[in-house]
């Protein structure tokens, strides 16, 4: 009797440690499309207002980072956000060109913005990042957990500015509704660990 409850007791106490509480955010992080810096690759969609008519036009951003933009031309738009684009476009076109132009610039494809995952999954590497990506999506993406990872205890860390912000992620207790969701952010570098046994 003795032997089976010093079992019990050893598979509890050691069961209850492997799921780290959650201490780490769980909401989204801030929306990338006003934000994040335009990259090449991403794609984009311009429109235009004036008065009752509009202009509507998607352009792929390309390593010279320009795109032409009808009545002002070349528009460079690499390194800049989709708010500083629409500003300069509305800018440029009221100079002349269109009376109380409106303008919309919206992100269609986040093709530059990506995580890195490593460790114990089926392929580490970078993967593309799309807003609302969560631990368990960047997880699957790159072919799940190997046998020997050690699920509850992945290891984020992010990028806060000059700050480097490192959170441990209990994935399989988040799979598993014990805990909350965990949301990744472009630039984010995921470490799944190895367990012991």
């Amino acid at each position: 009797m003795r032997p089976l409850l010093l079992i019990v007791v050893v598979a509890l106490t050691f069961g209850c440690g492997d799921v780290p509480p959650a201490h780490y955010p769980t909401t989204p992080p801030m929306e990338e499309s006003h934000v994040a810096p335009l990259g090449v690759n991403d794609v984009i969609e311009v429109t235009i207002y004036n008065g009752s008519t509009s202009q509507k036009a998607s352009f792929k951003i390309d390593s010279t980072g320009h795109i032409a933009v009808q009545y002002i031309g070349d528009v460079l738009v690499l390194e800049k956000t989709p708010d500083q684009v629409k500003d300069e476009i509305r800018t440029r076109l009221a100079d002349g060109y269109l009376v109380d132009p409106i303008v919309s610039v919206i992100i269609t494809e986040f093709n530059s913005l990506n995580l890195s995952v490593s460790g114990e999954v089926g392929k580490d590497g970078k993967i593309k990042y799309t807003p609302g990506m969560t631990i368990v999506d960047a997880i699957a993406l790159c072919g799940g957990f190997t046998p020997m990872a050690k699920k509850n205890h992945v290891k984020v860390i992010r990028q806060l500015g000059e700050k480097e912000m490192t959170w441990k992620i209990p994935v399989a207790a988040i799979q598993d509704g014990n805990r909350p969701n965990f949301y990744v952010a472009a630039g984010d570098r995921i470490f799944v660990p190895e367990r012991l046994w």
